[in-house]
Parts: C-alpha cells; structure tokens; sequence
C-alpha cells in the first residue's frame, strides 16, 4: 500500500499513536520528532514511517521505535514491525538538495529488528538546544535601544529576522565588545521562530562549534555532527575571530556555510573585526563572509547612552533622577554592557541600603569604575601628546604628508589610539584625515614591528603610553 493509498482506518490508527506519544514525550519533543514523521507504506505486517533526514531516522530509531510498535500493535495487531525510512521532505521536514536526498534514501533502513548504532546520550528533544545556547528572553529587538550608532545593524537584523528567505547571506555584524552584536543576535533567532514556529535556529558561539567538531572528530561522529548543522534553517555564530588560525574547523564552517546557501538556509555571524580584518582567517572564507552584507556597530554616542539608561530603568521599573542619567552617560562610554552594569550597581545599592539614588551615592558606589574611565584618553589627546613629543603639529596627524617625520608619529598615534580607545578601525581612520581602515592596520602592524627591531622606538613608545595614561 503505497502513501498515496494509505486507508483511513491506517490514518486513524497513525493519529492514535501521534496522540499518545505526545502525552508521553511532551509538546516540545513531539513537534521535533514526530510532526515531520507520516505513513509512508504498510507492507505484509510492516509499518513503514517516512521522515526527511538520515539524522532523524537514526534518532527515532533509538529513542521512540519500540514505543511506536507497542502503541500500534494494541491497535492493530496485524502490525509486526515498524520501518523508519528516509523519504522526501513532508509537512515540518527540512528542505533537501536532490543530492542529499539521494544519498539518503540510498542508506539502508532502521527497523525494530536490527542492531541500532549508539548515538550521543542524553541529547535534548529539539535541534535549536541539542545544538546551540540557550537564547535569551531579554534580548528581543524591542529591548534593543536605536540611535545613530547601530540603525543599520539594527535595520539588517530586523529584515533577516522577518524574511521568509535570507534577504542577504551571510549577515555579518562586527564592532568593539559590549555594543550589541549578541543582543541582536539572541533577537534575530527569537523574532525568526516566532514567526516561522516550524523552523529552526540555532544559535552558538565559535568557540562552541569548535569544541563540537573536535568532540565528533574524536567520537567518530562527524557524519551526525554534519548532518546536524547542515539541517538547520538559520544558524548564527558568535565571536567568529575565535577560529583565526584553526584551520580545520575554518574548512568545516566553510563547508556548512556553502551547504547552508545552497540549501537557501540564513546565516547570521559576528566578530570584534570586519571578515577582511581578521587575521588568521583563510582568503576563501573572508570571501564567503564578505559576500553578504557587513554592518558595524559603532561606539555609543552621549545620546544614545541616554536612551539605554532610560531604557534599562524603565524596565527596572526605577526613576533615575535626570542629574544622575546625565552624569553616567557622560562618564561611562566604553560600552553598553559596562552601563548597563553601572546602572544595576546603583539600582542594586538603593534598594539593599534603602537609601534613594542620587549623585551622590552613585558616585560612591561606582568609584572604582569611574575612576577606571576617567583614566581613559581621547584620540585627540593622543594625537596632541604625540605631535608635542615629536615636534610636530596636530594638523600633521590629519595632513597628506608623506614624510619620515610626520608618518612615523602619525603612525604612532594610530597605533595608541587602537590600544588605548574603544574606537573600530574604521573610526580612528576618520580622525586621521579619513583615511582607510586598511591604513590603520597597516600602521598598527608597522608600530609593533619597529618595536620588535628597534629598542629605542620600542622605549619611545612605551614612554607615550605612560604619558597618557595607559599603564597603571
């Protein structure tokens, strides 16, 4: 009896054991497993149940086949023996390359008779925490604070969030720690899901993935570790950088990146740099990563400060006095998660002293932070100190000037203003007379090359950095 024949008393028998199983294994689990499952045939007392990938059958196979065969043999006692098959995608499955799917339907069967291959143990019932971290309810979209800084992070993350196909693939997003790459990240994988409950997104640091490659090359499970990955319908991986160097799990995200655009899946990644920034990464997938589209966030700006801390309070269900907002969007401009931590000290303190918030207090309780900012120096003050040192004029930093004696200072300042600042590349660019990122990685490499070869630069160097500041 083929699928296209199935009776309705077969229909009736299949439903009865999709009811009980779902009392058993719960909404979560059942919705994974069972919803892409249908009766593909039944054929001289075997059931035969079609699913859509290899992964899944393998799964069912060890967890849920002797569960289905007692529950349908007390309804039927015809049916001997059940066979998980793998079939084309149905209803719920993921979508197959024609490649894929014949080469799993060319995989031998999984029946309740035969010896079953030991699989991981205690994994979760859904792919998205099988696979990846736990997404964080906090971080939706309609937490996120706008302004200038972020719109356009902001904007490409809603519009990959929303679309039914990826809009552009890869969506990069890269800028300094504690700007809101992670946020969005979590509020991508949230809104996508919410909209689209039967797929499934996966979200992990790099450093995640590399330890699950290393763990299934060493288990011998690289097939399932590929099938896995390869399934999902969007993935996001953060902190890229973290794989600069490591060329085999380089080669593995490259092979599930094509896999994953190829199959029309979206990808979402991040880094603390832009794909052509990080060094260490290989040319073929810098390339890959800059395919899509890239979008940086930049450092906050006072305004933007202010809506976060208005934001946050609002949510803490505080009122800030307007002094005290100011005063910390002012002297806190490092990063978001650092305000934002700043901001729950002196909710924290009010509420355990019972004592309300005031200049006063929040200054004392965030002393040592404070003290820790105020330490921190400007790209303006770096270049001023620098020209004095050197003896040449401010307006040299941002000039065309070629010359020995005004490129190696300005160099120099490019090289502190990347130690000292929070500030991308690209923006220490725009101080210098809005030159190119790529020039000031060039002078930042160049400065630490001088420092290795010439002690007297080397010492000329460390002299600024004191001066300004940068050691305690």
């Amino acid at each position: 009896m083929s699928n296209a024949m199935i009776s309705p008393t077969t229909q009736g028998e299949w439903a009865q054991v999709c009811s009980h199983m779902r009392d058993e294994i719960g909404d979560a689990a059942f919705d994974s497993w069972f919803k892409p499952m249908s009766v593909h045939s039944i054929e001289s007392g075997t059931a035969n149940i079609s699913v859509p990938t290899r992964f899944m059958r393998d799964w069912i196979a060890n967890n849920y086949l002797e569960q289905i065969k007692a529950l349908w043999s007390s309804f039927n006692d015809q049916i001997i023996h059940v066979e998980v098959i793998v079939a084309n995608a149905q209803g719920g499955g993921g979508i197959l390359s024609q490649a894929s799917q014949h080469a799993q339907q060319s995989q031998p069967r999984a029946t309740t008779s035969a010896p079953q291959a030991q699989l991981a143990p205690a994994q979760p019932a859904r792919l998205a925490d099988q696979l990846g971290a736990p997404l964080d309810a906090r971080f939706t979209f309609d937490h996120f604070v706008v302004g200038k800084p972020n719109e356009f992070a902001y904007a490409a993350s809603k519009r990959v969030a929303e679309a039914e196909t990826p809009p552009f693939n890869p969506l990069f997003l890269y800028g300094g720690s504690g700007l809101g790459k992670t946020h969005l990240m979590h509020a991508i994988a949230q809104q996508y899901v919410a909209m689209y409950p039967g797929r499934t997104a996966v979200f992990l640091t790099a450093e995640k993935f590399m330890y699950r490659f290393i763990r299934a090359l060493r288990e011998q499970k690289t097939v399932d570790f590929k099938e896995q990955f390869r399934s999902v319908d969007m993935l996001l991986i953060d902190d890229v950088q973290f794989i600069a160097g490591k060329d085999s799990t380089q080669e593995e995200l490259f092979h599930t990146f094509n896999s994953l655009v190829d199959q029309g899946r979206q990808i979402v990644l991040s880094a603390d740099k832009s794909p052509s920034d990080i060094e260490g990464l290989e040319e073929r997938l810098k390339s890959r990563l800059n395919h899509g589209l890239v979008a940086d966030l930049h450092a906050t700006t006072y305004e933007l400060r202010l809506g976060i801390l208005l934001s946050k309070a609002e949510q803490l269900g505080v009122e800030l006095p307007s002094k005290v907002t100011e005063f910390l969007a002012h002297k806190i401009s490092s990063n978001v998660r650092e305000l934002e931590g700043a901001l729950n000290r002196v909710v924290a303190h009010s509420q355990l002293v019972g004592r309300p918030i005031t200049l006063e207090t929040s200054q004392e309780v965030l002393h040592d932070l404070l003290r820790a900012n105020d330490r921190r120096v400007t790209i303006e003050e770096i270049q001023k100190k620098v020209a004095e040192h050197f003896n040449i004029r401010v307006s040299d930093m941002h000039s065309a000037r070629r010359a020995r004696s005004v490129a190696r200072p300005r160099q120099i300042a490019m090289h502190l203003s990347k130690q000292l600042t929070t500030r991308s590349l690209p923006e220490i660019g725009r101080k210098f007379g809005g030159r190119d990122h790529t020039t000031v990685m060039h002078a930042v490499k160049k400065v630490d090359e001088l420092c290795l070869s010439d002690q007297d630069f080397a010492e000329d160097v460390e002299l600024l950095r004191r001066m300004l500041g940068g050691v305690n």
